[in-house]
């Protein structure tokens, strides 16, 4: 039997209470006092079994488990319920005592039947809804005081009125809404939750100078869901916004996000097409329980991935990161979370291959994603020796260790700029996924029948907003300071996505990769949407920030760097491409080498390395990677 609360036993007692309150009421109004003491003896007789009766009835429709600050339709609909049952139950008996032989006449009849089943309703409701008529009073009252925010609520209504139970509940607060804007026509002049519609979008202006003049000052603005949409204009929004000087903040998606919460908002909300939808059931299917281990993970990526293998249940996490500050921060951020996962972290550079084979041998993981690397491309075309020691030499040592250690899968962050490269980086990171799809095929040419051999499988994806050395980040401090802004060339245009999702997909290009043994395709591409002109980037965020490109902030052209080119590509044209079914995320099947070939490279590699002959390994990275047409200086 289900053990009641203490809070539960009282709400049972009001509600025993409130069905003695209804017989007893509705005999007073409907008989006179004869008649009353007559039916005086059957009452007692009645009372005390039907109260019994009720309690099991009330049970029955789980009236004690509703909270009563959060009354609502359902619960109301669980009360008529209740009362019907109960109502339709004296019709019965009614009719049982009816019989000459029992009590031989109505003891209620019909229409004190029906007049008792109106009490019922309104006993039992009346508590709850006063209940939460004065919870709501003194939230409103709380919400009014001095410390909360006059607030102007941007969305349709439905969104609007999420929020707004939020703010009645307590959820959210220090926030006192004053109005809504709505984008849909039928909102205008309608009332939600007492909170006015006002007007459309484009009358933020209008509206907050009106509730100045009625001593209002709105200091605040939160935008819903349907005010980010491209048709809501929201860069016009924020621009408008700040030039009021009002504080902005933002809903989450309400398609199956967490909890109603306010974040700010932020240029990269605005930059993207909408997020790739991620099935995270099947990540945490894929991660649950699992040993992860990820190298680079103080990164940008790296400590991203991190947190999403201890947020989807991964029972341990090595961190692998050759810079302390940034081990440390990784590491204080996820203890901080309080997550189930046993924390590993050691000081290492992957192109130590001793330590790397014997810390991830030592560690037994079961994924390992390998996101150290070196990744800007003007300083690898300078330092050229050090992109080969760390994105080809750290690569193969990460992938051979993991293969030593029985891992089940290793995922090596990518780039787009590894197909046709014209850039150190570029060549390096296409010879790394050189060497993790030989060693896949070379894997699952020596499996035993039946085996499911380890899978190496490489994810490419372009400029990462927000990440370490993105262009965004360098363009709100270009404009901090006044301007200018700089871009290397007026038709140059970048691939981007969000930190979160690249790394969602990520682990999401790893689940598909183990299923699958027939394709074994070794290449994952994530669907970054219609390239951006970096142009037109900086142009945006200069608005955003309420500026106007040439007039407050100026542009200027610095010209395109060593190794950069001006239009990125996900695909070479000799692959093969194919649709996995995973939104988000396109497969390839790259022109292989064999493992025995790409080993021959890199040993002469290697000795280039250390006789310091940049030409030779020029040399190498153009025999591997035939479309590089890098030249030594």
């Amino acid at each position: 039997m289900t053990k009641l609360t203490p809070r539960q036993y009282l709400i049972m007692l009001h509600d025993v209470l409130a069905a003695a309150a209804a017989i007893i009421a509705t005999l007073v109004m409907r008989f006179d006092t004869d008649v009353l003491v007559e039916k005086l003896p059957g009452l007692e007789v009645f009372l005390p079994l039907f109260l019994i009766y009720a309690a099991a009835v009330f049970f029955f429709f789980k009236l004690h488990q509703s909270k009563w600050r959060f009354t609502s339709v359902p619960d109301v609909f669980n009360i008529v319920q209740a009362s019907t049952v109960l109502a339709v139950s004296l019709v019965a008996l009614d009719y049982v005592l009816l019989s000459p032989n029992v009590y031989g006449a109505f003891f209620f009849g019909k229409i004190t039947i029906v007049l008792y089943w109106v009490l019922q309703m309104f006993f039992l409701g009346g508590g709850r809804i006063t209940y939460r008529y004065l919870h709501y009073a003194r939230t409103l009252q709380r919400v009014r005081v001095a410390d909360a925010a006059p607030t102007l609520i941007l969305g349709r209504t439905a969104d609007a009125e999420v929020l707004i139970r939020a703010i009645e509940s307590g959820a959210v607060r220090k926030i006192w809404p004053v109005g809504i804007l709505s984008p849909s026509q039928s909102d205008r002049g309608q009332t939600i939750r007492s909170i006015p519609v006002l007007g459309d979008l484009d009358d933020l202006e209008r509206v907050a100078g009106d509730l100045k003049s009625r001593d209002t000052h709105v200091t605040r603005v939160i935008m819903a869901p349907s005010a980010m949409t491209p048709d809501a204009k929201p860069e016009s929004i924020l621009i408008r916004a700040r030039r009021l000087g009002l504080a902005l903040s933002q809903m989450p998606s309400l398609d199956g996000g967490p909890a109603v919460q306010l974040l700010p908002v932020s240029v990269e909300d605005l930059l993207l097409r909408p997020s790739a939808k991620i099935d995270y059931q099947r990540l945490e299917d894929y991660v649950k329980g699992k040993s992860v281990v990820v190298t680079g993970g103080g990164g940008s990526i790296g400590s991203e991935i991190c947190e999403r293998a201890v947020a989807f249940g991964a029972a341990r996490l090595l961190i692998l990161e050759n810079s302390e500050p940034a081990l440390h921060a990784i590491t204080e951020r996820l203890k901080s979370e309080q997550g189930e996962a046993q924390i590993f972290d050691r000081i290492a550079d992957i192109r130590d291959r001793a330590r790397t084979m014997r810390l991830i041998a030592e560690f037994k993981p079961d994924i390992v994603f390998h996101a150290a690397a070196l990744k800007h491309v003007p300083l690898l075309e300078r330092d050229w020796d050090e992109g080969v020691k760390t994105n080809v030499l750290g690569s193969v040592n990460v992938a051979d260790a993991a293969a030593a250690a029985g891992a089940s899968a290793m995922v090596m962050i990518s780039t787009d700029k590894a197909i046709e490269p014209v850039s150190v980086l570029g060549a390096t990171k296409r010879m790394a996924e050189m060497y993790c799809d030989a060693l896949d095929v070379d894997l699952m040419r020596r499996a035993a029948d039946g085996a499911r051999p380890m899978r190496l499988i490489s994810v490419r994806f372009g400029n990462v907003l927000a990440s370490n050395g993105s262009v965004v980040p360098k363009f709100k401090a270009q404009i901090e300071a006044g301007g200018p802004v700089t871009v290397t060339h007026p038709d140059m245009v970048r691939y981007f996505m969000t930190i979160r999702e690249a790394c969602d997909l990520v682990i999401t290009a790893a689940t598909h990769a183990q299923s699958d043994a027939e394709k074994r395709a070794s290449v994952y591409v994530l669907n970054m949407g219609q390239p951006v002109k970096i142009v037109d980037l900086a142009e945006r965020i200069i608005r955003l920030s309420g500026l106007e490109p040439g007039r407050d902030i100026q542009i200027t052209y610095t010209g395109i760097r060593p190794g950069e080119r001006l239009h990125e590509i996900l695909f070479s044209q000799e692959e093969e491409m194919a649709e996995i079914g995973v939104p988000g995320i396109v497969a390839a099947k790259p022109v292989q080498a064999s493992l025995a070939e790409v080993r021959a490279w890199l040993a002469t590699l290697e000795q280039a390395l250390g006789r310091n002959e940049r030409e030779a390994i020029y040399n190498v990275l153009r025999q591997a990677v035939p479309e590089f047409r890098g030249e030594a200086a």
